[in-house]
């Protein structure tokens, strides 16, 4: 389980720590930085993919990611005496970011490269505005210190902690890979395979399509599917799969919670293409996916999601109340709830609802987020509230 995320220097957020459980719900109005947050949370996931640079050109460029006001705001900034300006830059601008886990904790900066040529021409190199990975650290306890860092790589060079001493792992690495991607040795560098092998265990799910043209409501070929993918297309042989080898009463429990008196069933055509049956109070027959309202079709996914036979290490919803009617959000908290039980849940949502259902569990971990000068803050969390956090650089 994470125990705190820290990012720092992306968008809206200047400086944040937030502590986390093993149920996770984020709110704020529109305008806070609640997206922001997840974003950069799945920013993070992408350095195990190898996928960072890319991820961060889709958003404009690094530049385009930065923290967009002053380094500092002094007190009669605050006190709305002196104008908002900015000063001379102090330090060189990076983004950071990082987790920490019960066994390692990992972080990353990034930031842009010198100016310079490429294979002895003068002509200034066409990547120059690609970020460079500046320092990664994985150490070991709470807080990055010398004494529990295990991995440090500055730049190009690697280098591993050999008992009291650092050996020099690699020297020529790519500034834009990150070693989560580039060093695979489970036995030299355990502590980069286990780093990796959690965040690659990451699910996040904020992009399921459900308009009339969407693939999610033509009948596909199924296979066993223990997990959803990011985009639902294997809806209905998920839900199969649930009902072959995972939590069958939960699912079916799950359907009637929502909708009262209704079920799902399953049929497969001649080329088996799997075809969802909704049976309904009422009706003389079943609906299938394509009849469906976009806000049952999406409930169906999050069932599929959360119910997952192979739950995974942290599992991450952004704003699953979109396109279902407020009176299915209850059930869809109680659905959350109970997922958390077996993954840890990380949780972004504007509707109060859903909220307050998924707060009615003791554990649950409310994080409000509010602006301040543009900043986005962790309302109430004062400096001795944030979890220790210490970036390396």
């Amino acid at each position: 389980m994470i125990n705190a995320f820290a990012v720092s220097n992306y968008r809206s957020l200047k400086s944040i720590v937030a502590p986390l459980t093993g149920l996770n719900v984020v709110t704020g109005p529109n305008g806070c930085g609640k997206s922001n947050l997840y974003k950069s949370l799945r920013l993070l996931a992408e350095t195990a993919k190898g996928n960072l640079i890319s991820s961060i050109a889709q958003e404009g460029g690094l530049d385009y990611t930065f923290w967009a006001g002053p380094e500092t705001f002094t007190k009669g900034m605050k006190d709305g005496v002196d104008p908002v300006q900015g000063s001379a830059k102090k330090q060189n601008s990076r983004l950071r970011l990082g987790f920490v886990g019960e066994d390692f904790g990992y972080a990353i900066s990034l930031g842009m490269p010198a100016p310079q040529g490429f294979a002895g021409y003068q002509d200034p190199s066409m990547f120059q505005f690609d970020p460079e990975i500046k320092r990664e650290c994985i150490w070991a306890g709470d807080v990055c210190r010398p004494s529990s860092c295990l991995i440090d790589r500055v730049g190009p060079v690697v280098k591993v902690r050999n008992g009291r001493k650092w050996e020099v792992y690699n020297a020529h690495l790519n500034t834009y890979e990150s070693i989560l991607n580039e060093i695979s040795d489970p036995v030299a560098v355990p502590e980069v395979h286990a780093v990796r092998q959690t965040i690659r265990n990451w699910r996040f799910y904020d992009q399921f399509r459900t308009d009339p043209q969407s693939i999610i409501r033509t009948p596909q070929i199924g296979t066993r599917t223990p997990v959803l993918d990011h985009d639902g297309h294997s809806l209905v042989a998920a839900l199969r799969t649930i009902h072959e080898i995972g939590d069958r009463a939960a699912l079916y429990d799950a359907i009637e919670d929502a909708f009262p008196g209704a079920t799902i069933n399953f049929e497969a055509d001649s080329g088996n293409r799997f075809i969802l049956q909704f049976l309904q109070e009422g009706l003389l027959r079943p609906l299938n996916q394509a009849e469906l309202s976009d806000g049952t079709l999406r409930y169906l996914l999050l069932v599929a999601a959360l119910l997952t036979p192979r739950p995974p290490s942290l599992l991450v919803l952004n704003e699953p109340e979109t396109s279902l009617h407020p009176d299915l959000l209850p059930a869809l908290g109680r659905l959350i709830n109970r997922a958390s039980r077996e993954t840890q849940v990380w949780v972004v949502s504007h509707a109060p609802r859903l909220v307050a259902t998924l707060e009615q569990d003791g554990d649950c971990n409310s994080i409000a987020l509010n602006k301040d000068l543009g900043e986005t803050i962790v309302l109430g969390q004062g400096l001795l509230d944030a979890p220790p956090w210490q970036w390396a650089d």
